[in-house]
Formats: C-alpha cells, structure tokens, sequence
C-alpha cells in the first residue's frame, strides 16, 4: 500500500487489505481511505468483510462470478442489510 501511494494515484485497487490483521491495523486501513479520500483519490475496496469497509464506503458492488450482480448506496445497505446476507452469506 506504501509503495503504490508513492505513485500519488487517482485511483487505488485494494484487494482485501484487512485479511489477517488485528482490530488496530483494520482501523488504520480505514483511516487511510478517509485519508485519501478527503485528497481526492478514489479507492476501489475488494473485500468479503463488509463490515470491516462500510464506514468508508460510498457504495457497495456485489460481484458473482465475474459479473457486477448489483450495486448499492451504503445508507440504503444499512438500512436493509438483505443483500449482504444474498450475496455474502452473512449478515
């Protein structure tokens, strides 16, 4: 993550940045997206912990065998949180 935000990116890709951390790192991940987003860098998050991304997300994709199966605003997935258990098994 250090060295692609020395390219100073438009757009990050991060796939599944909190896979095996403890609590402390995952807080600072999304400290680090706020970050950036408050410079004007988009992040595209692949993540299968919903929970761990969605208070920096704008909106959440949900993707099922390579294809975009439906895209949803984040105040409309806490409100009914039924897609995240659809597509992702839990919630």
């Amino acid at each position: 993550m250090a060295r692609a935000l020395c390219l100073e990116p438009q757009v990050l890709l991060l796939d599944e940045p909190t896979e095996g951390l403890m609590p402390s790192m995952i807080a600072k991940i999304r400290e680090t997206v706020v970050k950036l987003r408050e410079l004007g860098v988009s992040t595209i998050l692949v993540e299968q912990r919903v929970d761990a991304v969605l208070s920096v997300a704008d909106r959440v994709c949900f993707i099922e065998n390579g294809r975009n199966r439906e895209t949803v605003d984040v105040e409309q997935l806490r409100a009914d949180p039924s897609a995240v258990r659809r597509y992702v098994g839990v919630g």
